[in-house]
């Protein structure tokens, strides 16, 4: 491989994986570096801007820990991540579409029992969530397993705050439940309210650079799982927020924005009085049901 130029590095490079024993790792491989490389001869790439690429993609690493992930933050805000979330997640059109995970995930929430609060403590308006899970055919799915995460009233996840002296961090407006044999479920947290994304960071400055907003429009996530049918990740949105049509990681589904409903001080759904104002919301999620393994391993 000797006295490569410009014209032949491309298939040189094809060409020195062609041992590669994994196909679908060649297959990828092989179309990033025909991309990657038809973009650098594209725009004529200066080796200063290839430089101050690998500063950005540097920063995005050191800047990247257990509670902040810079590189899912870069995908989405350069919307691969929605990309990759729709063309994996075709679904029926009676099914509830599927939006971003997101940076603010985390494994192992608090398990509660319907009816409480998962607020816990976090600021923000109260909020009375109801709804059910079914099946693309109208059937509750009972028993279903419904991950829930949100911000509070100040734009932060729970993990976006300092933790306390032995490092942890106490879970708040985030939990984990089941829905009843009906399908349904309900529980107590905060009113969402739109937040920027972290932008301290490369991210940040990037969508400076490029003259973007790192705002999100109001909203609850989900992540709901129950045998039988494909797992669902989504976002409901609240209906009336200024970003819906301009939202930082491009996640926004008309299916998936709603009422929040506020009503006066009183009487609350779960019969609890109310001395301030609450909001509800109630929504119904459509399942597709999973695909049976194909025991030829084929895909007829």
């Amino acid at each position: 491989m000797r006295n490569i130029n410009e014209d032949t590095i491309t298939q040189a490079v094809i060409a020195s994986m062609s041992h590669c024993d994994d196909e679908r790792l060649r297959t990828v491989m092989t179309s990033l570096v025909q991309h990657l490389h038809a973009f650098a001869r594209d725009v004529k790439l200066t080796e200063d801007e290839w430089f101050h690429a690998i500063r950005f993609l540097t920063e995005a690493g050191h800047i990247t820990d257990d509670r902040r992930q810079e590189f899912v933050l870069l995908s989405d805000t350069l919307g691969l991540s929605m990309l990759v979330t729709t063309q994996n997640h075709r679904k029926p059109a009676a099914c509830t579409e599927a939006t971003v995970l997101g940076p603010f995930f985390v494994a192992g929430a608090p398990e509660y029992a319907p009816g409480d609060d998962i607020a816990n403590g976090a600021a923000g308006a109260p909020c009375f969530v109801s709804g059910s899970v079914v099946g693309i055919d109208g059937e509750p799915v009972s028993g279903a397993q419904l991950d829930v995460w949100q911000s509070d009233e100040h734009g932060f996840y729970d993990v976006q705050h300092d933790a306390d002296p032995t490092g942890r961090i106490e879970p708040q407006a985030r939990g984990r439940l089941r829905t009843a044999a009906d399908g349904t479920f309900h529980f107590r947290s905060i009113l969402a309210q739109a937040y920027p994304i972290p932008h301290d960071g490369p991210v940040g400055r990037m969508l400076d650079a490029l003259g973007r907003h790192p705002w999100r429009p109001a909203h609850l996530h989900f992540w709901i799982q129950a045998d039988g049918y494909e797992p669902l990740i989504t976002h409901v949105f609240r209906n009336g927020d200024r970003y819906l049509d301009s939202d930082a990681v491009f996640g926004v589904r008309s299916s998936l924005v709603v009422d929040w409903n506020r009503h006066e001080a009183g009487i609350a759904p779960d019969s609890t009085r109310m001395d301030v104002p609450f909001y509800t919301l109630d929504y119904r999620f459509v399942l597709n049901p999973r695909k049976p393994a194909n025991p030829q391993g084929d895909n007829k």
